[in-house]
């Protein structure tokens, strides 16, 4: 599940208490991608997975701030499993009423580089950081806000594979349970 659900569950009456801690939507701030050193040259597909992962951010950031995810280019990096999920959480956001709005701050890092595996795989940890974030009703831009067992930063993992056309994010878990 995706911060979506926090989003739709923190707003749409009794069940708000209830509601999961989830994934983060995208931000707008990209992480640097690191230098390619010839002493490391898998820092080239790290910097690759790395640029996918900041993209798909952005996509997911640009839905979740109208709640819909047409119009981005959410399926250039994610797979079906990863779009359905967020799929899942424009759809409860656009039933609750509520958009995005901020910043949610991340520092991603690739764990994991296996260039050896056919497909290539990557695995990516990411610190979300939800104080600049928050949603609002759309009809009349409150705030709303998080459920009280939300984290504000926790760990979130993403997996990718090296596809034809470049590194796909396969799925994305957060972990309320692990903080940063």
């Amino acid at each position: 599940m995706t911060l979506a659900l926090a989003l739709t569950g923190c707003g749409s009456g009794d069940d708000d208490a209830k509601a999961p801690a989830t994934t983060a939507p995208a931000t707008t701030a990209q992480a640097p991608a690191p230098t390619t050193s010839p002493a490391d040259p898998q820092e080239a597909e790290k910097a690759a997975v790395l640029e996918a992962y900041s993209s798909m951010w952005t996509e997911q950031m640009k839905a979740y701030r109208k709640a819909d995810a047409k119009g981005t280019n959410l399926e250039k990096y994610t797979s079906l499993k990863a779009l359905g999920q967020f799929r899942i959480d424009l759809a409860r956001m656009k039933q609750a009423g509520t958009v995005g709005t901020g910043e949610v701050g991340h520092a991603p890092e690739v764990t994991m580089l296996d260039t050896t595996a056919k497909p290539q795989k990557a695995t990516i940890q990411d610190c979300i950081d939800l104080s600049g974030w928050k949603a609002v009703r759309v009809k009349t831009g409150e705030p709303i806000p998080l459920p009280s067992n939300q984290p504000r930063r926790y760990i979130a993992t993403a997996t990718a594979e090296k596809w034809p056309n470049g590194w796909m994010i396969l799925t994305y878990t957060p972990d309320g349970a692990r903080t940063c």
